[in-house]
């Protein structure tokens, strides 16, 4: 693993992670991965290391002037497993939020339906024999859905790589502003906005402003804003980075992002830990409700 701060980074709008087009991605590999046959595995090996992605950021005052420049140092995924790996994440986050709740009754399932509607013949009718088949309104459903466990399980450092690569890609779009919940001495959106044209944001582009702490006149001056999101470490997602077309950092926030998701990352901490558990809760959650339904 090696880090490499002169390496161009992995850009959300320039790399093949987001080239939709299976002709265009193609492409991309015979033209940017062409190499001897006869050192293929050594060069696949040196492609699928894990390496740092270094960026360089500026700092703007909350009057919007460049006061200084801090670097954003992440673990990425290589070009190779990148889209993969992004990929991966997100589907995992979104599927795993669905509740699996949806529920049809079958013919059996629906109430009434017991008698012959009509006699079998001398009426010039189709036969029948129940009011409940699936072919009358009111009656059941084929092949509905019913509650199921949509869950699918990924590996933590997996989940921590495709966010650390995400947040790396998206450098380019990135700046960090000195911490402004002092200058919100009352909840005002008109002034949060002046705020965000300052910085070069567009409010009606959708945008994502990630502070470790968030006073109250901060929230209640951007909770009127449809296109931002305002997020803490503890609710950093993977959804929201690339669905975004800013991204608005902290120079606390930086450290954090530093500490956790770069090469310097040794253990657990107490986030981990407390994710574990709200992951071993909605388990057995999850086995006490198959339990009661197969009761």
């Amino acid at each position: 693993m090696s880090a490499s701060a002169t390496s161009p980074s992995v850009s959300f709008f320039s790399s093949s992670i987001f080239i939709t087009s299976p002709h265009q991605y193609h492409n991309y590999l015979s033209s940017s991965f062409k190499c001897n046959p006869l050192k293929t595995l050594n060069s696949r090996t040196k492609a699928l290391a894990i390496r740092s992605e270094q960026a360089a950021l500026p700092i703007l005052s909350f009057d919007g002037e460049k006061i200084g420049e801090t670097y954003l140092n992440l673990k990425s995924a290589p070009p190779d497993t990148a889209r993969a790996v992004v990929h991966r994440g997100i589907i995992t986050d979104q599927q795993n939020k669905r509740r699996g709740t949806a529920s049809t009754l079958t013919r059996s399932e629906v109430r009434g339906g017991g008698i012959k509607p009509y006699p079998q013949k001398k009426t010039g009718r189709a036969r029948r024999g129940s009011q409940r088949t699936p072919l009358r309104p009111g009656g059941g459903v084929v092949f509905g859905p019913k509650p199921r466990d949509w869950s699918i399980k990924i590996n933590r450092k997996e989940k921590r790589l495709a966010l650390s690569t995400a947040m790396a890609s998206a450098a380019v779009n990135t700046i960090v502003v000195e911490d402004f919940s002092e200058n919100f001495e009352k909840p005002k959106t008109k002034e949060f906005i002046a705020a965000m044209k300052r910085w070069g944001i567009d409010p009606k582009e959708k945008s994502m402003f990630l502070l470790t702490e968030v006073s109250d006149n901060v929230i209640l001056s951007s909770r009127n804003i449809g296109t931002l999101k305002m997020l803490t470490p503890r609710t950093l997602n993977l959804f929201d980075i690339l669905n975004s077309d800013k991204l608005v950092l902290t120079q606390s926030a930086v450290d954090y992002l530093n500490s956790m998701y770069g090469l310097d990352y040794e253990g657990e901490t107490e986030d981990d830990n407390e994710q574990d558990e709200e992951e071993e809760r909605e388990e057995g959650d999850a086995e006490g409700t198959k339990g009661d339904e197969n009761s």
